[in-house]
């Protein structure tokens, strides 16, 4: 994200702090949150700080459900 796109971002995640569910799924890591926010560990403290405060956090292992049909398919037509 930009500096811009990371503090709407935020903005959004503040709005919604405490008024209501916040559904957030991704392919990275809490580690890897400063790098996608433009680089802010500042911002990017800030925002997990909100969305992991009285949070359910699911690790799924495994095969991309997605990767997983399109491979179903591309076999199916051969």
């Amino acid at each position: 994200m930009t500096r811009q796109e990371a503090s709407l971002f935020f903005r959004l995640v503040s709005y919604r702090y405490g008024k209501g569910a916040v559904l957030i799924t991704t392919n990275k890591g809490i580690k890897d949150w400063p790098e996608l926010l433009a680089g802010d560990e500042v911002l990017a403290t800030a925002i997990l700080d909100r969305l992991l405060h009285r949070s359910h956090v699911l690790d799924v292992k495994g095969r991309s459900y997605r990767l997983r049909d399109l491979e179903h398919a591309a076999t199916r037509e051969d």
